[in-house]
């Protein structure tokens, strides 16, 4: 999401004589590429916080009306010019409709609605909120715990994520926590995109898994990053791996450096719009109960 320009593989079809774009996903847990990396990246193993970690960094969203900035600012740079993967949504800043805390939780919400009121704007249909901890707060290595409940609704693109602090995509990393598309709802997504494993070459690595009532109930999503390998896991069970060949390749594994988190609803776009938007779907909003970054003891 973000930085990249997502390029899935795409195959046009008609549909009610209109032609829609359906996803494909060309990466497998085998990786049939020469560029695959070691290991699957499918898996069902336990999860959950490895020993000897402690809390470094948190919010829990009990206070205030909106986030704290000493923790979160708003991504809004490319509202003039039109988000990646050609996504439909204007993102707000210091704005209550679309991000806010109320009853110990952050509230992202993306609405229908005009933008020619708001002078950076391209006269997008949508408002969202794209929230980051960058010039904040960044980790390298970690176990990243995040309790959410999901927007749902086709056209929507909620995210938890992060991004190499410094950097062109895909040169630094990014490690995608959660990714929910709404025209598959209840299926939650994790990837990982580095220059030799992403979407525009058809190497990067994901891995899926459903949980039927993402959109509502909360569950906790789940990155554990080691300089030796990114495990990501629901409620202490992990579906998705990318191990470190030690090759010493920063194509292959540029994930010794900080990244920092990113939450957002996207609207639309090159994956969350092939099936189109509904606009009944909105207002849609992921809420946030807390988001909890551990490191290990030294």
């Amino acid at each position: 999401m973000g930085h990249r320009l997502r390029l899935y593989s795409r195959l046009s079809v008609a549909i009610n004589v209109m032609c829609a774009v359906l996803f494909i996903s060309t990466a497998t847990s085998a990786g049939a590429t020469d560029n695959a990396a070691p290991g699957p990246a499918e898996i069902d193993e336990p999860g959950g916080m490895p020993n000897g970690y402690k809390l470094v960094w948190a919010d829990e969203f009990n206070s205030g009306t909106l986030p704290d900035p000493a923790k979160w600012a708003y991504d809004t740079s490319r509202n003039r010019e039109g988000w990646y993967n050609n996504e439909r949504q204007y993102y707000a800043a210091e704005r209550a409709e679309n991000a806010r805390v109320e009853n110990g939780k952050l509230i992202i919400t993306a609405r229908k609605e005009s933008t020619k009121a708001f002078p950076d704007s391209r006269r997008q249909g949508f408002t969202s909120a794209r929230l980051i901890t960058k010039d904040r707060q960044s980790w390298t290595y970690g176990f990243f715990e995040i309790r959410a409940k999901l927007a749902c609704g086709v056209g929507t693109w909620p995210a938890i994520w992060t991004l190499a602090d410094n950097g062109e995509w895909p040169d630094g990393g990014e490690i995608d926590i959660m990714e929910h598309v709404g025209f598959e709802p209840g299926v939650v997504h994790s990837s990982v995109h580095t220059k030799a494993y992403n979407h525009g070459s058809n190497t990067q690595r994901t891995a899926k898994i459903t949980k039927s009532d993402a959109c509502e109930d909360f569950h906790r999503y789940q990155l554990t990053w080691t300089p030796e390998r990114i495990t990501v896991g629901i409620d202490d069970r992990n579906y998705f791996s990318f191990r470190n060949d030690g090759a010493k390749d920063r194509a292959k594994w540029p994930f010794d450096a900080p990244q920092h988190l990113l939450l957002n609803i996207a609207v639309g776009g090159d994956w969350g719009g092939v099936m189109g938007i509904d606009g009944d779907a909105f207002p849609a909003t992921m809420e946030v109960d807390y988001v909890r970054v551990y490191q290990a003891t030294k």
